[in-house]
């Protein structure tokens, strides 16, 4: 295990090794209901047709607005660092058929 420091508060985290390494995802799928968000990261490979989810993140909606305001103060500062992060002229069509929807 890592123990790792917060900057921001005096929580010490610790971090698994093979958590450490990550999960790779391409493909983000956000829902959300009344009282959560729902995030299932996805690696999705060229050719094959099907994809596993691979992390599945559940927030409450105050979380959820405080994760963006965070990851946009992250790519800002990235872009400070090392210039425009370029964007997709079209996004690729992608038919995900997941069933039907509900809330929890």
């Amino acid at each position: 295990m890592k123990k790792i420091d917060s900057k921001n508060s005096n929580i010490n985290l610790e971090l698994d090794e093979n958590l450490a390494q990550g999960t790779y995802s391409n493909l983000a799928l956000i829902n959300h209901s009344i009282s959560e968000f729902v995030i299932d990261f996805v690696n999705i490979m060229p050719g094959v047709p099907k994809a596993k989810v691979k992390s599945r993140i559940i927030l409450t909606p105050q979380h959820a607005k405080r994760f963006s305001q965070a990851l946009n103060e992250n790519i800002s500062r990235f872009e400070k660092s090392n210039g425009s992060i370029k964007e997709f002229d079209k996004q690729p069509s992608i038919n995900l058929n997941f069933g039907p929807t509900g809330e929890a």
